[in-house]
């Protein structure tokens, strides 16, 4: 994932958070986990930073014919 600092500041800290959907195997949306990690610091005014991130789901949480779904991600800098 891209996150690109427009600011004038460089941005020493944050938080990208991740909503992670359960979805059965009729399309019906059972539950949305939410995950936190670091943001890839510090980021440069004007400049872009890329991570790849790793979601996981504990498998209790996904019966037979489910899947899993990242549907929403936001991130808070400082």
């Amino acid at each position: 994932m891209e996150f690109r600092n427009t600011g004038g500041s460089p941005a020493r800290s944050g938080t990208v958070t991740f909503a992670t959907h359960i979805i059965g195997a009729l399309g019906i949306d059972w539950a949305t986990i939410r995950s936190s990690q670091s943001l890839p610091t510090p980021i440069a005014a004007g400049a872009t930073r890329s991570e790849t991130y790793t979601v996981c789901v504990e498998s209790w949480r996904v019966p037979l014919g489910m899947r899993v779904e990242t549907q929403g991600v936001s991130a808070v800098w400082e």
